[in-house]
């Protein structure tokens, strides 16, 4: 028998997470049965939904959800043989015994010398959330400007790089300077500490005088409030997130920009990538493409330790990483 470690949530969280609130469990587990495959966690993913998405998906006791990449290594199942590796939605859990249903085989051609972890960033979650935002919901066009917030994150970075392939001007919001570094790096047009300008109103305006086609909302809050004061007619916002608000005790109340939506006649819809399942298979090919071709750089915030679950969590709502922060067993 193989012992696992996993997270459980103890108590709802109130505000921002605490330590207090997460709790390190052990358990036996049996030999896998038939049609089964037991599971072991190589690089397990931390991610802003998690907050929002505990509180709706989760009761307190239960384990930590989130998604990992995982080497199978005793298995009953022939379509998951030993040795190979999977995506799985197992939560914060070392080993996990599976029946193989929610399973994503990593791409065959995945190349030798690109990180497995990545099956958790850009060619990842991530990847497939930038991917849709951009096509499905903004129908980003070539030669439009688009404005995207929290923009070296693991969805952000990723956003501002597909949109300069798509030909398009990119400005993009962070929170150190040294991220700023990075956004350049990856090719941004415009990129600004929103912590540290005068206004927020005024860095906009002067990244992008003529105004914005398109915003990949990922902050909410007041920077949403700011921002669609300057979106052009006709306008489209692709919300992806809200992270600005996830910590909150009391809910955040106005202002409310409908007055503006309405003379400016924008549009905004709110999505999740898990909505187009049917699609990944072809977006992943096509995300790990760029990055073979060298379109798609990816930058990763690396913990070691599954003992630090809790800490690499925590230190991403407080926007220490910068690209994807993931956790290496």
């Amino acid at each position: 028998m193989v012992q696992a470690k996993f997270w459980v949530m103890t108590k709802h969280f109130d505000g921002f997470p605490k330590n207090s609130d997460f709790e390190l469990k052990v358990e036996e587990l049996p030999e896998p049965k038939d049609g089964e495959v037991l599971l072991e966690a190589v690089f397990l993913s931390v991610d802003p939904y998690m907050r929002p998405f505990s509180r709706v998906s989760m009761k307190e006791g239960d384990v930590m959800i989130g998604t990992q990449v995982a080497k199978v290594i005793q298995s009953k199942n022939p379509a998951f043989p030993v040795g190979s590796h999977v995506v799985s939605n197992s939560g914060w859990r070392t080993h996990t015994l599976s029946d193989g249903n929610g399973l994503t085989p990593i791409l065959p051609e995945w190349p030798k010398d690109v990180s497995l972890s990545l099956a958790l960033g850009a060619i990842g979650m991530p990847g497939l959330t930038a991917v849709y935002g951009i096509e499905d919901v903004l129908g980003l066009k070539e030669g439009e400007t688009l404005l995207v917030n929290a923009a070296a994150g693991a969805v952000g970075s990723v956003v501002g790089q597909i949109a300069k392939i798509k030909g398009c001007k990119v400005v993009g919001s962070t929170g150190s300077d040294a991220k700023v570094v990075f956004l350049k790096e990856l090719g941004f047009d415009e990129a600004f500490n929103y912590k540290t300008v005068g206004s927020l109103e005024e860095a906009l305006r002067k990244a992008s005088p003529e105004g914005y086609d398109c915003l990949f909302e990922n902050v909410g809050g007041s920077f949403a409030t700011v921002a669609l004061e300057q979106m052009k007619n006709c306008g489209r916002i692709a919300v992806c997130g809200s992270i600005s608000t996830y910590n909150d005790s009391t809910p955040q109340t106005g202002p409310y920009p409908y007055f503006t939506m309405i003379i400016k006649e924008l549009k905004m819809e709110g999505f999740m990538q898990s909505s187009r399942q049917d699609k990944h298979p072809e977006t992943l090919k096509r995300l790990l493409a760029w990055v073979k071709e060298g379109k798609l750089q990816c930058r990763e915030h690396v913990t070691k330790g599954f003992e630090n679950m809790p800490a690499a969590f925590m230190g991403m709502m407080q926007g220490e990483n910068i690209g994807k922060a993931v956790v290496a067993v």
